[in-house]
């Protein structure tokens, strides 16, 4: 996520205005703890980073992270964040565990795709049940901790609930697209030598279906510690898989759930694992050679997505988050943490102007969602396309929209305010699959400004530096962090020490994470432009 957006007249264009924000009363607890007056954001963030210990103390109690160890101390704060801390050494948790602390009948998940007319509903109550099944399968056929679950999946319900069984047993998720070649899977999956796979038989996108598993058969010729390939029926068609060595169709596989209770599915088990037991393994571009398997912390990144959408984006339970994501980018993993908050997620798979451009904007009236997330580039499109949604559309629960992925241009701000919804925040947020969340982005207590982002987020210090090393404003710099945060890597793949985790955050400059993105900070509104 890389948005350097050039600097621009400083017109504002939405103000939340006087209301009482979850970042609020944070702040107030924090005032009234610490003896302190953080006024506002500005105060607020300065002392968050000031005190970075003590924000994602309070940030961990304040979202109720559950857990069944508590910490000996939040971090070491003699050690600086190229020695790359432990956060909350002593605590045990589950990441499961918190996205599916909810069991009741609300929906969870809204999934439809390119072509079908059908929105698929998951309930909390559903999804625990489902995620039980898959993982005592798993366990059936020997998933323990640490092993490598993967997914070459679409964006549907049984990717979220294949990862979040993985999650439950301690095992480790990765993803990948189905639009990846399989050379690019290879490149990706090989290095961390999974156990198991998850897979589709066909994807349907831009009007047309596209047969999958002759991609899905190279795959696994290339994986050879896998155990077992679990084929999921996405697209309905006649298939066959007799093909595909280790192969079973999904039905089968989770019928070998209940073979080993004569009781059914038994009930789902969270293992409590360290704060930094591994979660995700991401990947790098592989621009510069094989991609770099990034390795994410359970409660790292369980912390900060929950700062970011409780905090930063005033999510509830009321909320309802699509973001046009694959299952194979970092969006997907942090709009599938929002299930922590008992909002729900909407998953769409295909192409977003097919059947025609206004497919998402039926999906917002549709289903009444409240936050849309998506990338700058399709937002230009549209505009070039000549849609106007406002007078297409009702988008009457429709309170944010998130651009990330590349620039948003001041004139798609313009865009946005004038021709879909004139009382909305827009939020351009940035961050990358290094992080595995954002550095900057949305936030209510601020005014948004055209062609800027509104501000960094709580508990990252971030600069702008020049080539000596200088922090700098108002002039382009080298995106740094200074302190460290929880949703820093754990480590790489096959780098045991750490020399390819250090060369690519802290070669740069002594001491502090250089993100790879140039900058310029305004002094006045305090937030990121090119």
């Amino acid at each position: 996520m890389n948005n350097h957006l050039p600097n621009d007249s400083k017109t504002q264009l939405f103000n939340p205005g006087e209301q009482t924000t979850q970042m609020d009363r944070l702040r107030e607890i924090i005032n009234r703890k610490y003896s302190v007056h953080l006024a506002k954001y500005a105060d607020f963030h300065k002392w968050s980073c000031d005190n970075y210990a003590e924000f994602w103390e309070e940030v961990w109690h304040f979202a109720g992270v559950i857990h069944s160890k508590t910490y000996d101390k939040v971090i070491d704060k003699c050690l600086k964040i190229a020695d790359i801390p432990e956060w909350f050494p002593g605590s045990e948790l589950n990441y499961a565990e918190n996205l599916l602390r909810f069991n009741d009948n609300r929906i969870a998940i809204y999934a439809t795709r390119e072509g079908s007319d059908v929105i698929t509903k998951r309930t909390f109550a559903d999804l625990h049940r489902n995620v039980a099944l898959y993982a005592s399968a798993m366990k059936h056929m020997g998933v323990v901790k640490g092993d490598r679950v993967v997914g070459y999946l679409p964006n549907c319900c049984e990717a979220v609930e294949a990862m979040l069984a993985a999650a439950s047993i301690g095992a480790i998720w990765s993803s990948t697209s189905p639009d990846f070649g399989t050379e690019g899977v290879l490149e990706r999956f090989s290095q961390i030598e999974p156990k198991l796979l998850f897979t589709v038989n066909a994807v349907f996108y831009n009007n047309k279906v596209h047969d999958h598993l002759n991609k899905v058969k190279k795959v696994v010729q290339g994986l050879p510690h896998l155990k077992k390939v679990v084929i999921i029926p996405f697209i309905k068609a006649t298939f066959s898989i007799t093909d595909i060595p280790l192969s079973c169709l999904i039905e089968d596989f989770l019928q070998s759930a209940t073979n080993d209770n004569e009781n059914g599915v038994p009930p789902l088990q969270f293992e409590q694992l360290p704060f930094k037991h591994p979660l995700f393994i991401m990947y790098s571009s592989g621009t510069t050679g094989p991609p770099k398997c990034i390795v994410h912390s359970a409660g790292g990144t369980l912390l900060k997505h929950l700062e970011e959408h409780c905090l930063q984006s005033n999510m509830t339970q009321d909320d309802i988050m699509f973001y046009y994501t694959t299952a194979g980018w970092m969006m997907w993993n942090w709009l599938v943490s929002t299930l922590a908050l008992g909002s729900a997620i909407v998953l769409y798979d295909g192409s977003p102007l097919m059947p025609h451009p206004n497919v998402l904007w039926d999906l917002i009236d549709n289903i009444g969602i409240t936050i849309f997330g998506t990338g700058a580039k399709w937002l230009s499109l549209i505009e070039e396309k000549g849609l106007k949604p406002a007078e297409t559309h009702n988008l009457k629960t429709l309170r944010m929209i998130l651009s990330t992925g590349s620039p948003l241009k001041p004139q798609s701000y313009d865009y946005v305010y004038s021709h879909i919804k004139n009382n909305i925040l827009l939020g351009s947020i940035s961050g990358g699959t290094d992080i595995i969340a954002c550095f900057m982005g949305q936030n209510w207590t601020i005014p948004v400004y055209r062609g800027e982002i509104q501000s960094f987020a709580l508990g990252c210090a971030m600069e702008s530096w020049d080539e000596n090393g200088h922090h700098v404003l108002e002039q382009s710099g080298e995106l740094v962090c200074t302190k460290p945060f929880p949703s820093m890597p754990i480590y790489f793949w096959n780098d045991p020490q750490n020399l390819k985790y250090k060369k690519a955050y802290f070669s740069k400059f002594a001491g502090v994470w250089v993100q790879g993105d140039f900058c310029k900070i305004n002094p006045d509104t305090g937030v990121m432009v090119p």
